[in-house]
């Protein structure tokens, strides 16, 4: 069986083109990896370039998606599967339940949520799946500082944090991935 990878991002594309252009060569690299990718289920912004990279690169998608936001027709319809969930607490813990690593590109609340979820789990031993964050153009820098004060001031394990993989190219991360919790 393919090692997946999951894959949280807006649903939007962002202000830089080198958001969706991330996207695109993250999905070309799954693909060409044979990995295979397990997302949100949305077909418009960061969320459709990463899975329309995947496929047009010979690549398998699985989606997850709510009923609710099928209906309003925003299910990407090409994908090699799709599973519909009855809300957003099922379609993440399905999302949880067939990835092997968890990645998250640039997004908003929604994908900041499923972040800091995976990451919660983590640090409970829920999963001991590697996550992390692909830093596009500084995206998430002052998150990374933010995590770092909760560290400070005692609010976050160090272990936990360094438990986060973080890199600013898909290769650089899909390498930290598959070095996971082997020793120097």
């Amino acid at each position: 069986m393919s090692e997946r990878i999951c894959v949280f991002c807006g649903s939007n594309s962002g202000k830089s083109k080198i958001f969706k252009e991330t996207a695109v060569a993250l999905g070309r690299l799954i693909a060409s990896e044979k990995m295979e990718l397990v997302y949100g289920g949305g077909k418009a912004g960061l969320m459709g370039s990463i899975a329309d990279s995947v496929l047009e690169n010979g690549g398998k998608v699985t989606g997850v998606i709510p009923e609710f936001l099928k209906k309003r027709e925003l299910c990407h319809t090409g994908l090699s599967e799709l599973i519909i969930t009855g809300t957003m607490h099922a379609r993440k813990n399905k999302m949880y339940e067939l990835s092997d690593y968890f990645l998250v590109l640039p997004g908003g609340i929604g994908t900041l949520d499923e972040f800091a979820e995976t990451l919660t789990w983590s640090q409970l031993s829920i999963h001991r799946k590697p996550c992390a964050l692909l830093n596009v153009n500084g995206y998430y820098d002052s998150l990374l500082r933010f995590l770092d004060n909760m560290v400070d001031q005692n609010f976050f394990e160090k272990e936990s944090r360094e438990y986060l993989i973080t890199g600013v190219c898909p290769e650089e991360i899909l390498k930290k991935f598959r070095n996971f919790g082997k020793l120097p």
